[in-house]
């Protein structure tokens, strides 16, 4: 499979440079050049696999030159054997929703999925050509977590992870800075996500010093993060007993790449009907799909900090799409938000994006009363984002089997947990000991230069 630029269709790539660069070197995103699709008889024998083995068959033609069929099912088997389900995830009934379950990896959140994966390419490929890389990502909370874990104590790669001070819960920190190895540094910016993702955008696109450090990176713009994710709709959806109904999933999210994995999916032939797009009061994606206006305002602080973000940097591909793959459309609209933090679209591509995109909102009340009613009806326990993905289908109605996906593990967040119903989400034993543990981070200005000079020292 071939890759291009949304901004550069005329150059082509391989999937171990989309995977090493991230983000291309004109500013644009990776794309595969054309996608196979799946017929109904694929899909039937695709039905009954268990997870891994389904990733196996998913992952593959994406990434068919990079390594081969048995090295692959070596490296998912691994990643995948750190999870405390068999299967990876778990779709669970609550009400009249099914509620599918991504945090039973090790950091608790549905990043895990893609990241163990991430961690064990790198591995791969730096052991094969003897070569060494930084990464450097951004984090709104989950992210950094996963990613540390994936990449901690690997050989020829260090993580720089920048997050926003004071911004994340303590829990999400901790899951990051409590980490001892020696290849792994934690910046906390002085600043929100936006600015940690604008200092890493900005890393990547000074050349001479991405050069310099072999930087690569793994925030949700990374292709291989696209398609790992994308396994999970399938297998969710082939759960779903009642296939005479229509298939509709809620995702909860800021950056727009949960739900274009599952975008993806459904490109490539899995018959979903819509995706709601699940956002807290930082709704830049609501405004967007429901009018059609793409208006950066200011990013406010909820209980609900991984969606807390004002830039979708998975929405690129999205534009891309809707401007029949034009890159030279794709450079107007994304110079227009960056220029003028703003960018309108018009009717024939917002109908375009109705076809599969609804959205909703919530405020911090709605959020917390979402938690506490499924907590008095089902006795179970949401987190703040998956509770905003659960609340959607009460403010869209979709009729048909809807699922919502649960992005994080509700101990993450017990100060949000605790308003809501009283109670104190408690930490998994296996990973209570972070509670306790010593932290190490530093904290640096919103400096593209004091940042670039730390990594240089670091490395």
């Amino acid at each position: 499979m071939n890759y291009i630029s949304t901004r550069n269709s005329s150059n082509s790539f391989k999937f171990k440079d989309v995977f090493i660069k991230g983000l291309a070197d004109d500013g644009g995103l990776f794309i595969p050049k054309s996608l196979h699709k799946y017929s109904q008889k694929d899909l039937l024998e695709l039905k009954n696999l268990e997870y891994k083995d389904l990733a196996k068959k998913i992952i593959y033609p994406f990434i068919g030159d990079f390594m081969s069929k048995v090295d692959l099912s070596k490296i998912i088997d691994k990643s995948y054997s750190v999870f405390r389900k068999k299967n990876v995830v778990e779709l669970i009934k609550v009400g009249d929703r099914s509620v599918l379950e991504l945090f039973h990896g090790p950091t608790l959140a549905f990043k895990d999925i893609a990241m163990q994966l991430l961690g064990n390419f790198y591995e791969y490929y730096l052991n094969n050509k003897n070569e060494k890389v930084n990464i450097v990502v951004a984090t709104s909370g989950d992210t950094g977590a996963a990613a540390i874990d994936a990449i901690k104590g690997k050989s020829n790669v260090n993580i720089f992870v920048l997050h926003p001070n004071n911004r994340i819960s303590p829990v999400q920190r901790k899951l990051m800075t409590t980490s001892k190895e020696k290849n792994v540094f934690n910046i906390a910016v002085e600043g929100n996500f936006d600015d940690c993702q604008n200092l890493v955008k900005a890393m990547f696109a000074d050349k001479p010093f991405s050069k310099e450090i072999k930087m690569s990176g793994v925030n949700s713009i990374n292709w291989a993060r696209i398609i790992a994710q994308s396994v999970y709709y399938f297998y969710s959806y082939f759960l779903i007993e009642d296939n005479e109904k229509p298939v509709n999933f809620s995702v909860p999210t800021g950056n727009f790449g949960d739900v274009y994995a599952g975008y993806l999916a459904k490109k490539i032939g899995l018959p979903i009907n819509k995706f709601i797009v699940a956002t807290n009061q930082n709704d830049i994606l609501y405004r967007a799909i429901s009018n059609g206006t793409y208006d950066i305002e200011n990013v406010l602080e909820t209980i609900s900090p991984s969606m807390d973000i004002q830039i979708a940097s998975n929405f690129e591909r999205l534009i891309y799409d809707l401007k029949n793959h034009s890159d030279e459309k794709t450079i107007e609209a994304m110079m227009s938000i960056k220029e003028k933090g703003k960018y309108i679209i018009d009717k024939e591509s917002l109908d375009k994006i109705n076809i599969d995109f609804l959205s909703s909102r919530m405020n911090e009340n709605e959020v917390l009363k979402t938690i506490k009613t499924v907590y008095k009806k089902f006795n179970i326990i949401l987190d703040p984002h998956s509770a905003i993905g659960y609340g959607a289908f009460d403010k869209v109605d979709l009729k048909g089997n809807n699922v919502v996906l649960a992005t994080a593990h509700p101990c993450k967040f017990p100060d949000a947990i605790e308003k809501a119903i009283n109670l104190k989400a408690e930490l998994p034993n296996e990973l209570a000991f972070v509670v306790d543990e010593k932290e190490n981070y530093d904290i640096i200005d919103n400096n593209l230069t004091k940042i670039k000079k730390y990594i240089k020292e670091k490395i």
